[in-house]
């Protein structure tokens, strides 16, 4: 894995962590794609990620997750992860596919989760 790969998910994590626009901000380009495979549809511009992430607002000690790297190459990586919700008690199989731009922010975010079954 590479050093930039890690350092954007730890900082992907660290975002989600504390919901904070500016860290959100910045692991978008000003004019990304984010695309959570939902029937809303996808977002389009950094502001309306941010807007849309701070708008979940998961509460960082109600989680946590996990990741690998499946496939990485100079402006691609796919993710595979795990989210674990605690209260009340879920758990997410996770599945990025992230484009960077020459700065190293994504233009492009894809995810796909499903609830894995309790039990």
């Amino acid at each position: 894995m590479s050093e930039r790969l890690d350092a954007w998910m730890d900082a992907y994590v660290l975002a989600w962590s504390t919901n904070d626009p500016g860290q959100i901000g910045e692991l978008f380009a000003a004019d990304a794609v984010y695309d959570p495979q939902t029937a809303a549809g996808e977002l389009s511009g950094r502001e309306a990620i941010v807007a849309w992430w701070v708008d979940i607002a998961d509460d960082e000690d109600n989680w946590d997750f996990e990741w690998l790297p499946l496939v990485e190459t100079d402006d691609l990586a796919v993710i595979t992860g795990k989210t674990n919700y605690f209260e009340p008690p879920l758990a997410y199989r996770n599945l990025f596919v992230v484009r960077f731009d020459d700065e190293g922010r994504c233009y492009d975010f894809t995810e796909w989760y499903i609830e894995e079954e309790s039990g």
